[in-house]
């Protein structure tokens, strides 16, 4: 009896009611995400009605700031943890339980964060495969199909360039950020009337501030879940930040999947009546299936590829490398790329590789187009 009153007088001392709340969430969201691993039904379910209306929900209030919030927020850990530190302190010598709350506090914050992670993005990357919901028969793609699609999309490239503008350093976008973001979200709303796991709506999309840093990173942009805001690093070329933008667009609507989000950023973008989108898709695209073809095809057959391209083109992907060249072998994006392998492998996807994966749906996507009538 004495054991007992001494657990619940440490649970009544240390334990306040707020982060009592939190690790009942944490608890009921442990639940679900088990759910969620076993039942990929539930896991659509979720996805499209619980986890799409929270997204929306936090896109909307982090959209009337005008700065990235995570970024403030990533911007402040330093002072927040001197702050919290400087409280657990503090509770030492002014409460007999001081520590422990601190600590059951700082706990509880996990409990909480790993509750908003689980209901507003966990399920996305349980539910049913794009693939499956597009229809596509995925499998081992051959080579000579991965040859086709990568001339097909040379062949809409060079289609294209004429209506490009084109200087020195790349390919140049003849209208501002917030208007891309208008032409993309124009698209999606376009897309939602076709796949019903698409979801309409307006939100921002931020620039960081960090931007030149975060390319040491590797990181072209980023959704973070606990704001609802989609990041993107404009410190890339404007073909990359276009498709980039229609990527982090694609998580904030539900498309956990890396290779997933991929490929709804070349739907959109290629499917747009505005050129640049089209170029900036079936750009970005080639350089995923040219990374594919890198493994199986000879220097020869891939120069005999990049012979066929206009010049103005191969001059943008030239472009693009000599710029990343200072950012290509950075401590940085060493550790970055280990911790977001992790995370990946740590919802069920084969990690960094899903984003070249694209192209096994990128190859279905020509095979379906070629068959129409």
């Amino acid at each position: 009896m004495k054991i007992l009153k001494k657990i619940k007088g440490f649970f009544r001392n240390c334990f306040p009611v707020v982060p009592r709340i939190f690790f009942a969430l944490g608890l009921i969201s442990a639940v679900l995400y088990i759910m969620f691993i076993y039942n990929t039904s539930f896991a659509d379910f979720f996805n499209d009605t619980v986890s799409r209306y929270l997204r929306i929900a936090f896109a909307k209030v982090t959209s009337v700031l005008p700065f990235s919030l995570a970024e403030a927020i990533i911007f402040t850990i330093p002072v927040t943890a001197f702050l919290f530190l400087r409280c657990i302190f503090r509770h030492m010598d002014s409460h007999p339980h001081g520590f422990g709350r601190s600590v059951v506090s700082l706990l509880s914050v996990v409990a909480l964060l790993f509750s908003v992670f689980t209901f507003n993005v966990a399920a996305g990357y349980r539910t049913t495969t794009l693939d499956v919901k597009l229809g596509y028969v995925t499998g081992e793609v051959s080579v000579e199909d991965l040859k086709e699609t990568a001339e097909y999309t040379v062949e809409r490239l060079n289609a294209l360039a004429d209506s490009i503008a084109f200087t020195p350093g790349g390919s140049v976008r003849s209208y501002t950020h917030s208007e891309t973001v208008s032409k993309i979200t124009e698209s999606y709303d376009k897309l939602s009337e076709k796949y019903s796991f698409i979801t309409s709506f307006k939100a921002p999309v931020k620039r960081l501030a960090i931007s030149p840093l975060m390319t040491y990173t590797h990181v072209s942009g980023i959704y973070t879940f606990f704001t609802g805001e989609a990041n993107l690093n404009t410190n890339y070329p404007e073909y990359v930040n276009v498709f980039t933008i229609a990527h982090e667009m694609a998580h904030q609507r539900g498309i956990a999947r890396e290779n997933e989000a991929n490929f709804i950023a070349y739907l959109i973008c290629t499917e747009s009546d505005d050129v640049y989108m089209q170029y900036s898709g079936y750009l970005n695209m080639f350089e995923y299936l040219d990374e594919a073809l890198y493994k199986v095809l000879s220097v020869e057959e891939r120069n005999k590829l990049y012979e066929k391209l206009d010049p103005r083109i191969y001059n943008d992907i030239v472009s693009y490398i000599k710029f990343f060249e200072k950012y290509s072998d950075s401590t940085a994006s060493h550790v970055t790329g280990t911790v977001n392998n992790i995370y990946l492998q740590s919802q069920g996807t084969p990690g960094l590789q899903s984003y070249g994966m694209v192209v096994d749906l990128a190859v279905e996507h020509y095979k379906a187009m070629r068959s129409e009538p």
